[in-house]
């Protein structure tokens, strides 16, 4: 049983290598270049898994990167601060708002489903603000790429190859993506 699950599992893997947009993930690390380059910030959303995603590669942007990176879930004082007397939605809204986000900033979005009318409203209402001020969008996303593919500059849509590993595929290769980038744009 496990041998057949681990086949499975790596079949699917290697689809996903098959079909994955190379054209997207180049125009994200040339997103990330210009940030760099013109000193701009770069802001990592994400939540549940995607956020422990954002945490780790923080690190590998500003450490192998050179871009200064960060993530509003990574002070969990300041989110649980926010949500208990701003509320969810609002949470990376007023997070980026005070962080001055501007046209020299990206936002990367680490997310299974990218975020709709009903669901991961904190970012969708990130992204909304993010455009507002000129921020380009670079995400990570699988299923149909939600509102997250719709306002992206940059979107790498993890395909769906197994409706019971969506999510386990999803977080795996935003991991394998973002690596991917933060190497490219040393190179």
């Amino acid at each position: 049983m496990s041998r057949e699950y681990i086949d499975r599992y790596l079949e699917e893997t290697q689809r996903i290598v098959e079909t994955v947009d190379r054209e997207e993930i180049a125009k994200g690390i040339e997103i990330l270049k210009e940030v760099r380059d013109r000193g701009g910030r770069l802001f990592i959303l994400g939540v549940g898994g995607s956020a422990a995603n954002a945490s780790h590669a923080v690190n590998d942007f500003r450490k192998i990167g050179g871009i200064e990176t960060y993530a509003p879930t990574d002070n969990v004082s300041e989110l649980t601060a926010r949500t208990n007397d701003e509320g969810w939605e609002t949470t990376f809204t007023e997070w980026l708002k005070t962080s001055k986000i501007c046209e020299k900033d990206v936002i990367m979005v680490f997310s299974v489903g990218g975020g709709s009318e009903t669901t991961s409203l904190n970012i969708v209402n990130a992204l909304k603000l993010g455009k507002e001020r000129g921020a380009k969008v670079i995400s990570i996303v699988s299923r149909t790429g939600g509102y997250s593919k719709q306002v992206s500059d940059a979107c790498v849509l993890i395909p769906v190859v197994s409706e019971e590993r969506i999510t386990p595929h999803a977080e795996g290769w935003q991991g394998v993506i973002w690596h991917l980038m933060v190497n490219a744009i040393c190179g």
